[in-house]
């Protein structure tokens, strides 16, 4: 027979712990607060009235559903006001001895049918049963930040907890409507073992000095639509308990990806944890503000000294694909004159009327004037013969992803193109100092690596070679700025920013699929739910395509020589099946 859960206990009322009491009390079960100092116990309450004063100031709730809510709250900084509580869930700091000292004490307070639920976030839910004289009532009960609004919850089972108590508490987590997940108990469960290794990625990147902290940050949310660039989203965890978290995944499984970057452990010795002490990767207007403001690390505005800008008012565009087709309107649209050369008149014919199609879509949509549509097709120029490139400022290619057809290109670019005119790559994944070493300037070969559709997506990456010159770099960013694009800044490695962050995740979810730890749907359900990321990893390999996503994954591990970014065995499979995601109907899932 299944528990009624009318009164709960929470232990530890910081941010975490008062947004637990205040999902359980929303939805009309009673819940003692307990913390261990009088001060912490109003901290606690603190947190909970400015949430629901927020709430009520919101029209969220009403002012009896507020009054009702704190009815049903009541605070204590005794271990013994848990007595007749059916479910206790611990909120306290991640450490280990603290959470099992606590749980020993419970065990002897409670009643023998009660629940004792652990919502740490990567420590061995074993260990901490394994404290207790019945640890076949102890459950992982993993929470998401902030609690109240957050619908995932991971519901960790140990190898010895009982059936009994983990369907209980999946069916309360589902009565609080959220969203439970039931997992085992290792490192990280679901959703903090893939965002971890990415974020701790992140901060080996602008630890090394790749990319500045805005750039790794806008080209997440930007290139992914991630709701926080990854730097943000550690000041706001807390680096501390950043640290905590990986360096305790290090240790269980000894992936060096989860050894976390020493810069984390630097910044927290010296005080500097994020948002809640008012400095991190970022540094805020107070302790707790959300405000960034400026620092000696905040770039500069404007074109650095002494660097003076090309004239860009020409562009030519090599390729007919989506890609190439999205760039050419991206320029016309910006009133830049576009020739597009193309290797027939058919494939001329068909990125013109695939233009004319968008801006029929723009001026129906009233996103554009008639006037305008017909201006930007009068900008296009369409040829088969490269030569016709000869004056134009710049050259985008976007033709196939294939090292050996570029270099041939740009070798006949540099023969072609005036004196002075920047030569710049779409590439995604090869290395663009082996296109520019095939011409006589490697000084104005760049890369300008498109989102795809063109037309919508606001990320450009600018890369630049050894060779590339100050004045080219300055000249594209400024360019990506002229026609409505966000421009971030990065040296000539395999997956640039976005690439190198993002698939070495992806891989990593796929590795824990082929380990039957958990299956495509929770483990989407985890990272949308959890992480608020637009799409899980699964229906985004499916997108992408895993023949794609199995090449750039191939191209970074033969870069970094790094053991966990060889591609997953299941993906190669798949790969080797035919198996390529939604464009051959079947993937990580089957499509109609």
């Amino acid at each position: 027979m299944s528990r009624e859960f009318t009164r709960v206990g929470v232990i530890g009322l910081g941010t975490m712990g008062a947004g637990i009491v205040e999902v359980f009390a929303r939805n009309g079960i009673d819940v003692v607060a307990v913390d261990i100092t009088d001060e912490a116990v109003e901290r606690g309450r603190s947190f909970l009235a400015k949430s629901t004063g927020r709430a009520l100031d919101r029209g969220k709730i009403d002012q009896s559903e507020h009054d009702t809510l704190h009815g049903h709250v009541t605070y204590a900084t005794d271990f013994e006001s848990l007595a007749d509580c059916q479910l206790v869930v611990e909120a306290v700091p991640e450490h280990l001895d603290l959470k099992k000292e606590i749980f020993a004490k419970l065990d002897a307070i409670v009643g023998p049918d009660a629940i004792l639920a652990t919502n740490t976030s990567s420590l061995p839910v074993t260990e901490i049963a394994a404290s207790t004289t019945s640890p076949k009532r102890i459950v992982g009960m993993h929470f998401f930040n902030p609690a109240p609004v957050q619908q995932f919850v991971e519901v960790i089972r140990t190898v010895i907890t009982a059936d009994d108590v983990f369907e209980d508490v999946k069916a309360l987590a589902e009565r609080i409507d959220k969203k439970p997940v039931i997992v085992g108990d290792k490192a990280g469960f679901i959703a903090n073992a893939l965002l971890f290794g990415y974020l701790n990625h992140a901060v080996s990147m602008f630890e090394s000095r790749y990319a500045t902290r805005e750039d790794i940050d806008a080209s997440m949310k930007l290139g992914c639509g991630y709701p926080m660039g990854p730097l943000a989203l550690l000041d706001l965890i807390g680096l501390d308990t950043a640290y905590e978290i990986l360096d305790t995944m290090y240790k269980q499984g000894r992936d060096r990806l989860h050894a976390p970057s020493p810069i984390i452990k630097q910044m927290v010795s010296a005080g500097l944890k994020g948002r809640k002490t008012g400095r991190g990767f970022y540094t805020y207007a107070a302790a707790g503000s959300p405000e960034v403001v400026a620092d000696a690390q905040t770039p500069a505005e404007g074109i650095a000294q002494g660097v003076a800008l090309r004239e860009i008012s020409s562009v030519g565009v090599v390729g007919s694909g989506t890609m190439a087709t999205g760039i050419i309107e991206v320029f016309a649209k910006a009133g830049k004159s576009v020739t597009f050369v193309a290797r027939s008149q058919d494939k001329l014919d068909g990125v013109r009327a695939a233009i004319e199609k968008s801006q029929a879509r723009a001026v129906e949509k009233g996103r554009a004037t008639q006037e305008e549509a017909d201006a930007l097709l009068g900008r296009l120029h369409a040829t088969t013969d490269r030569a016709d490139l000869a004056e134009v400022d710049l050259v985008v290619e976007a033709i196939a992803e294939d090292l050996e057809i570029k270099q041939e290109l740009f070798s006949e670019l540099d023969k072609i193109c005036k004196p002075g005119a920047i030569l710049a790559t779409t590439t995604s994944s090869l290395p663009i100092i082996d296109c520019a070493r095939v011409t006589s300037r490697p000084q104005d070969v760049v890369g300008m690596h498109f989102f795809n559709p063109a037309q919508i997506m606001k990320l450009v990456e600018v890369v630049h070679t050894v060779s590339t010159g100050d004045d080219v770099i300055a000249t594209v960013q400024e360019l990506c700025r002229e026609i409505g694009k966000h421009p971030v800044t990065c040296g000539d490695r395999s997956g640039f920013i976005v690439n190198a962050l993002l698939f070495p995740y992806l891989n990593d979810a796929i590795k824990m699929l082929d380990a039957n730890y958990a299956t495509a749907d929770d483990i989407d359900t985890a990272m949308k739910t959890g992480c608020g990321l637009p799409m899980g990893p699964f229906e985004l390999l499916d997108v992408v395509g895993l023949d794609v996503s199995l090449a750039i994954e191939r191209e970074l591990y033969i870069e970094f020589r790094e053991p966990g970014y060889a591609p997953a065995p299941l993906l190669e499979h798949l790969v080797t099946a035919g198996y390529l995601g939604r464009k051959t109907g079947r993937g990580f899932r089957t499509y109609a």
